[in-house]
């Protein structure tokens, strides 16, 4: 099926969409756009809106951890919405709910961050 991502800037807030099946085949050309973005724009946090992914491995996970790495060293905060049950229980498996904040959907976590939605 692969995947589509789609990126957008809010105030100092990335916003990435993700659709699709998130596998290793998917995982590097979503590394490097996202990588891109968040160096081309002028970003402090990060949500990652998952509500259109249907399938998500380990690589997945690696690229979403690597990205909350980036963000912690901005200063910043990633935050998740939209997940899926099969998703959030693959986050809650890798422990990456005890790094990243779960909120409900992506206007929430924009409120969160201090951003009007």
């Amino acid at each position: 099926m692969g995947l589509q991502a789609n990126f957008a800037v809010k105030e100092e807030v990335l916003i990435v969409r993700l659709s699709g099946e998130l596998d290793h085949h998917e995982a590097e050309g979503l590394r490097d756009q996202w990588k891109d973005t968040m160096y081309t724009n002028p970003v402090k946090h990060v949500i990652l809106n998952l509500e259109d992914v249907s399938f998500m491995d380990s690589s997945g996970l690696g690229v979403v951890l690597g990205r909350y790495k980036e963000v912690l060293q901005l200063g910043g905060e990633m935050v998740v919405c939209s997940v899926s049950p099969p998703i959030k229980r693959l986050f809650e498996m890798s422990g990456l709910f005890k790094i990243v904040r779960l909120e409900e959907n992506e206007s929430f976590a924009l409120m969160t961050l201090g951003v009007a939605s």
